[in-house]
């Protein structure tokens, strides 16, 4: 059972930049495809960004720019930089993993952005 742990969450003030962290039970170049995605509060869950197994990385247009995707396969861990964080980006924010056509979830870390 692959096992996904997100770290790095918490309070911000606007402008200021977070990098969150999802450590893998598993050697995370054996996932077709890894990524963050977010949820705020009566709202649907989002792709913020995502990396191939091959290094290619995605990020919604809406965040290209201020959220960075990256990948240590040595420490099994993706991050997502966050910078110039704004007010709307508050949100739980989820790691997420795609082997074989199976999804898996971290448990989720908040993210809150004060103006």
């Amino acid at each position: 059972q692959v096992q996904l742990v997100e770290s790095g969450g918490g309070l911000v003030q606007a402008g200021g930049s977070l990098r969150l962290s999802c450590a893998a039970s598993a050697i995370i170049s054996r996932f077709a495809t890894m990524g963050w995605y977010r949820q705020a509060p009566g709202k649907q869950r989002e792709l913020v960004a995502g990396i191939t197994n091959g290094g290619t990385t995605t990020a919604a247009d809406s965040l290209k720019g201020r959220f960075t995707i990256t990948r240590d396969t040595a420490k099994r861990t993706v991050y997502l930089q966050m910078n110039s964080l704004k007010p709307e980006d508050t949100a739980v924010y989820y790691c997420n993993a795609v082997q074989w056509g199976n999804q898996y979830w971290g448990q989720g870390t908040q993210v809150t952005v004060s103006s």
